[in-house]
């Protein structure tokens, strides 16, 4: 066999119709994707390393090196699941944001805007509304730390487990003896959920994101990371300033004034 001839079938691989450029273009679409939603964290060098073995291992096999594609073949099948174990967080986060948003678009639709309105869990009457908008006023002016959260769809059925069951009605003067410094139910988060308060002294999965301002403490990270990974809305007023702020989806709110912290409890944009 000529080298020309080995040549040609070694870099047979190149010829590629319009389905294989397709092909490519949405691997490199996800792989764009996936560098985009780890960007900033310690995972983001692990792919990277784990693209260079893919793209080694594919020339071995278009190459013919056996032993090479064998070695290589072994490592990406033990390292699955060592992946899965790592990106785990990233994984959660990830899976838990697209069925929010797949969610959010099935609920844009009047029929499913029917029926996911049967087990939503979250909704607050004017009244709740009321007790938690004094109740966060009173704390933040004696700077008094707090961390509300307020259930929807997603249950937390771990996170309400993780603290003591109170199962009372939204009232201020609760809501703010639990806070109470000196109080035993202080140091956590608080659950609401069907106007009723469900637990206190929860523990809450902080976010791993880098690039929150330095001025929010464990409180806000914890805020921030239990929304990352639910549809829930967290209130948290600042034990060092007083300040109220209200958490979404990740993306955190400084309230001004009372009429902000109810429109915003009520589930209206400001």
């Amino acid at each position: 066999m000529s080298i020309g001839t080995y040549l040609a079938g070694a870099f047979s691989f190149l010829r590629f119709s319009w389905i294989d450029l397709l092909d490519i273009v949405m691997v490199a679409a996800i792989i764009y994707f996936i560098i985009r939603w780890i960007r900033g964290s310690s995972a983001l060098n692990i792919f990277i390393a784990i693209l260079i073995v893919l793209i080694v291992r594919i020339l071995a096999v278009a190459l013919g090196m056996k032993m090479m594609s064998a070695l290589l073949g072994t490592i990406i099948d033990v390292g699955a699941i060592a992946l899965i174990v790592i990106f785990q967080p990233e994984i959660r986060r990830f899976l838990n944001n697209l069925g929010r948003s797949a969610g959010n678009a099935v609920e844009k639709r009047n029929l499913f805007q029917k029926i996911m309105q049967r087990n939503s869990t979250g909704g607050l009457t004017t009244a709740s509304i009321d007790e938690i908008t004094a109740a966060c006023e009173e704390m933040a002016s004696q700077k008094t730390g707090a961390l509300i959260v307020i259930r929807h769809n997603n249950m937390m059925e771990d996170i309400v487990a993780s603290g003591d069951t109170i199962d009372a009605e939204i009232n201020r003067r609760l809501i703010e003896n639990i806070f109470f410094k000196n109080s035993p139910l202080h140091d956590g988060a608080m659950i609401i959920s069907d106007n009723r308060i469900l637990a206190a002294r929860c523990t809450l999965p902080i976010t791993d994101r880098t690039d929150l301002p330095a001025r929010y403490g464990m409180r806000h990270k914890a805020a921030v990371g239990i929304s990352e990974q639910s549809d829930a809305d967290v209130v948290v007023v600042s034990e060092q300033t007083g300040s109220i702020s209200f958490v979404r989806a990740g993306q955190v709110t400084r309230i001004e004034s009372r009429n902000v912290l109810k429109l915003k409890l009520g589930g209206q944009a400001e």
